[in-house]
C-alpha cells in the first residue's frame, strides 16, 4: 500500500558524507556521556526494597507519588501490582535503613494520604540480584546481536550485513546515550525497549537492501549511488505508514500511560527516529563505500566453447 508515489528519486547518496559525520558525532557523544555519566539504573540492577500495599479502593498512583515525594523518598517507582487495588513500591537503598523501618515509613506517610491502606509485604532485594539482572541483560542484547548478525549473513552479502550491524548498534548506543546524558531511569522495561529497536531497525535496513538487490538486477546503466537512491525514495511511502503508525501508538503511551511506561515509550521513541535514520542514511551509503556493485549480484552468461553468436554449435 502506497499514499504517495515519487517518481523522481530524491539525490541522498550526494549527502552521504555529511549524514555520516553527523551520525558519527551523535554517537561518540552518546560514547562519552555512558562513559563520564553513566546510566542511572532502577533498583531492579542496583537493589533496593520492594513494598506492596493494598487499598480498599482503586489506588490513585499520582497520589501515592505525592505522598512519598512529600516524605523525602526519591528515586522510587509506583505502579499497579495485579490489580488497581495492589500497588507496588520500589525504593532504593538508603543508608542503613533496614527494610522494617522503611515499610513502617512508607505505611506513614501513605495512611497521612489516604486512611485504611493496608502494607502486606515488604522485601529486600540484593545487589547481587541486581548484578545478575545486568548480567542477564546484556546476555540478552548480545545474543540478539549475534542473531541479527547470522539472520543478515545468510539473507544479504557480506556488505549488507555489516552496514546493517553497524547501523543497528549505532541505534542501541544513541538510545543508552540518552539515557546517560539526561539520567533517566534505567529499567528492565527500558531494556526490553533497546531489544525491541534492535528488531524494529533491521526490519527496516532488510527492505531498503531488498529493494536495492532487486534494483541492480532488473535495471541496468544506473551507478551505485543512483541505485541506493531509487530504492530508498520507493521504499518511503512505506517507511511513513509503518514507522508513522508506530509511533502513534508509541506516542499514545508516553502520554497517557502514565509513570510506568514513560521511559519505555521514551526509549521507542528515540529509537524509531533514530532507526529511520540510520537504516537510509546510515546503513546505506556503508554499502556504497564498502564496494557494492550490480557485479555481485548479476551472474555473468557462460560463454559455451564452439558457439557462434547466435547459439548455434559450429
Amino acid at each position: 500500500m502506497e499514499f504517495f508515489r515519487i517518481k523522481k528519486d530524491i539525490p541522498f547518496m550526494r549527502h552521504a558524507l555529511v549524514f555520516n559525520v553527523i551520525s558519527l558525532v551523535t554517537f561518540l557523544l552518546a560514547v562519552v556521556f555512558l562513559f563520564t555519566k553513566g546510566l542511572h539504573l532502577s533498583i531492579e540492577f542496583t537493589g533496593g526494597t520492594l513494598i506492596e500495599t493494598h487499598y480498599g479502593q482503586s489506588a490513585d498512583l499520582e497520589k501515592i507519588r505525592d505522598a512519598l515525594g512529600k516524605s523525602g523518598f526519591t528515586d522510587y517507582a509506583v505502579q499497579n501490582f495485579g490489580s488497581s487495588q495492589d500497588v507496588m513500591i520500589r525504593l532504593p537503598l538508603k543508608g542503613d535503613q533496614n527494610t522494617a523501618q522503611i515499610g513502617e515509613s512508607v505505611l506513614q506517610a501513605l495512611s497521612a494520604e489516604t486512611p485504611g491502606v493496608e502494607l502486606r509485604r515488604v522485601e529486600f532485594v540484593g545487589p547481587q540480584v541486581g548484578k545478575e539482572l545486568a548480567e542477564n541483560g546484556a546476555l540478552a542484547l548480545l545474543l540478539v546481536i549475534i542473531g541479527i548478525v547470522i539472520y543478515l549473513a545468510f539473507r544479504f552479502e557480506w556488505r549488507f550485513s555489516v552496514s546493517a550491524i553497524i547501523a543497528n548498534l549505532h541505534d542501541v548506543v544513541i538510545i543508552l546515550g540518552f539515557f546517560a546524558f539526561f539520567q533517566w531511569e534505567f529499567s528492565l522495561s527500558v531494556l526490553a525497549a533497546v531489544l525491541a529497536v534492535l528488531g524494529y531497525s533491521v526490519n527496516e535496513s532488510v527492505v531498503v537492501f531488498d529493494r536495492v538487490r532487486e534494483t541492480f538486477k532488473k535495471v541496468r546503466g544506473l551507478s551505485t549511488p543512483q541505485v541506493l537512491d531509487h530504492a530508498i525514495t520507493s521504499t518511503i511511502s512505506r517507511t511513513i505508514i509503518t514507522h508513522g503508525s508506530t509511533q502513534l501508538m508509541v506516542l499514545s503511551m508516553l502520554i497517557f500511560g502514565g509513570e510506568t511506561l514513560y521511559y519505555f515509550s521514551l526509549a521507542l521513541t528515540i529509537g524509531i527516529c533514530f532507526g529511520i535514520y540510520s537504516s537510509v542514511l546510515v546503513a546505506s551509503p556503508l554499502v556504497m563505500w564498502l564496494g557494492v556493485s550490480r557485479e555481485q549480484f548479476v551472474k555473468p552468461k557462460k560463454v559455451i566453447e564452439g558457439a557462434n553468436e547466435d547459439g548455434a554449435v559450429v
